[in-house]
């Protein structure tokens, strides 16, 4: 189970929270570093806030 720690950029949706994860990878022949980001729909019962750090795991989906 992969645990990931992201930035909420929206909260738009109902019970729904958009996340942006940042990470940094390394170029392979030219060793220089720099960042990807990846945004994911999160599951929200807490009511977090654009601009709160949140921790999440990977799961199954919750509708079909």
């Amino acid at each position: 189970m992969k645990i990931f720690i992201g930035k909420v950029i929206s909260t738009k949706q109902a019970k729904t929270a958009t996340v942006s994860v940042d990470r940094v990878k390394i170029h392979p022949i030219y060793k220089k570093r720099f960042t990807r980001s990846t945004k994911y729909q999160v599951h929200d019962d807490f009511g977090v806030k654009i601009g709160d750090r949140v921790k999440f795991t990977d799961s199954s989906p919750y509708s079909k």
